[in-house]
């Protein structure tokens, strides 16, 4: 897949590991130039040693002063921006809701919600100033289905749907696509230690617990970083050049959530 503009300007938030990284590693193997932020100084120490072609600093986007810092140094490091690739995000608690503390409940919406508002609003002027672009928030299967024992998880990324949406209607005229993706469980130490968590508290193991959610998919599978970044990929490619307003799972098809 060729990406829709030759050497493509990419910001991809929380790109020092996991999902973000490989999306990263994706965008540069396709001539893109990538800039990332992450909160974790040691992986994105490692990954500017790994990469060393790629932009990178350190924000917490849900800081707004962080996140002003983060884009003077993306207009610095690649000049614009063409692509914004929300992906910062965190797991939240894992409790029934009349258990989960408050500061709990508002720090996964300010990472996971306000975090993607304070970013694409720093991206809209850049991505006006070029020939359109492509804004793609990580959203979750728990975006468009129930999520038990994970509800500010499961609110902030239904908000991200609906944010995902009104941009799209917003935005279209300048030739900016906007589109959710929608993954389900993916492979990785994120999702092993969410299993974990989940196991401890249901009184479970956690091989029951995976288990469940490989059943609750109509492929019987968990999915991986790679296919994530397949879907960015093709999202701002010419092939996906009429998509947007869209949650796209890359999840085997999630029929439920386990509970």
């Amino acid at each position: 897949m060729e990406l829709s503009a030759h050497n493509s300007r990419v910001l991809i938030t929380a790109a020092a590991s996991g999902i973000g990284r490989t999306i990263a590693e994706a965008f540069l193997e396709k001539g893109a130039r990538v800039h990332i932020c992450d909160v974790a100084a040691d992986w994105l120490q490692e990954c500017r040693a790994a990469l060393p072609d790629i932009g990178a600093t350190s924000a917490d986007v849900a800081d707004p002063a962080q996140v002003e810092r983060l884009f003077a140094e993306v207009r610095a490091s690649i000049g614009g921006l063409d692509v914004l690739v929300n992906c910062a995000g965190v797991a939240g608690p894992t409790a029934p809701v009349e258990e989960i503390a408050l500061q709990d409940w508002e720090r996964t919406l300010a990472v996971n919600l306000t975090g993607t508002f304070l970013c694409v609003r720093h991206a809209i002027p850049l991505l006006k100033d070029g020939s359109g672009g492509s804004i793609i928030n990580i959203s979750s299967a728990a975006g468009l289905l129930g999520y038990p024992w994970r509800a500010p998880y499961a609110a902030s990324k239904w908000a991200l749907i609906g944010f995902t949406k009104t941009l799209a209607m917003e935005l279209g005229e300048f030739a900016i696509r906007v589109n959710a993706i929608c993954p389900g469980a993916v492979e990785g130490p994120r999702m092993e230690a969410v299993i974990a968590r989940e196991a401890q508290a249901r009184g479970m193991s956690a091989d029951e617990v995976r288990a469940q959610y490989e059943r609750q998919t109509s492929l019987r599978t968990f999915v991986t970083a790679g296919d994530v970044a397949n879907m960015a990929l093709f999202l701002c490619c010419e092939a996906g050049s009429k998509i947007s307003g869209q949650a796209l799972g890359v999840d085997g098809h999630t029929e439920g959530i386990p509970s």
